[in-house]
């Protein structure tokens, strides 16, 4: 029988997952961005404005004005924080992990062991499928909605990582079902 260890290990020499050079999402996810932002942005435009011309008694047209330029400044706002938000978002894929790097004034990096993923899910939203963009997002136990998701991938980048995660999670399926394409080809 072994005896079993567990030594402690000095903060130090811990693996340093910061110096991981970050993949970028495609240039191309930003157009898919602005459009979501755009038609939010509309529709707030656009349900400030029905309030404002029918319920005109509802504030003073000082105040009407005021909100007006705020909505406006804030709408403004809203594409260069965008930009900002799509800069510091990265992912990476190690041998045993993936990483994930996002947020603009909270930053947040999430890693996840392949050996804790569950499932592995490619999706193709309305807009990212005009721009040939996909995004993956691993699962692990315990919950309904993904651990990571990682937008702004180009479709076939996305069916290498989906592929890749696939073998790492279950070795021996990938292997199966390769053998049996391999003997229906035959």
């Amino acid at each position: 029988m072994q005896e079993f260890t567990n030594e402690t290990t000095e903060i130090i020499d811990l693996p340093k997952f910061e110096e991981v050079k970050l993949n970028r999402l495609q240039a191309k996810y930003f157009n898919v961005v602005a459009i979501i932002l755009s038609i939010v942005n509309f529709v707030i435009l656009l349900v400030f404005f029905v309030i404002s011309y029918f319920q005109t008694e509802l504030f003073s047209n000082r105040i009407w004005l005021v909100m007006g330029i705020a909505l406006s400044i804030l709408i403004g706002l809203s594409y260069p924080l965008a930009k900002l938000s799509f800069n510091k978002k990265g992912y990476a894929f190690r041998t045993h992990d993936a990483i994930y790097k996002s947020g603009l004034i909270s930053e947040t990096t999430t890693i996840i062991p392949f050996n804790r993923v569950q499932h592995v899910a490619l999706h193709q939203g309305f807009f990212s499928r005009k721009f040939g963009l996909a995004s993956v997002e691993l699962f692990t136990a315990g919950g309904n909605s993904s651990d990571i998701k990682i937008p702004g991938l180009l479709l076939e980048d996305a069916q290498k990582i989906k592929n890749l995660v696939s073998k790492k999670i279950n070795p021996d399926a990938t292997n199966e079902l390769h053998n049996v394409v391999h003997n229906n080809m035959e």
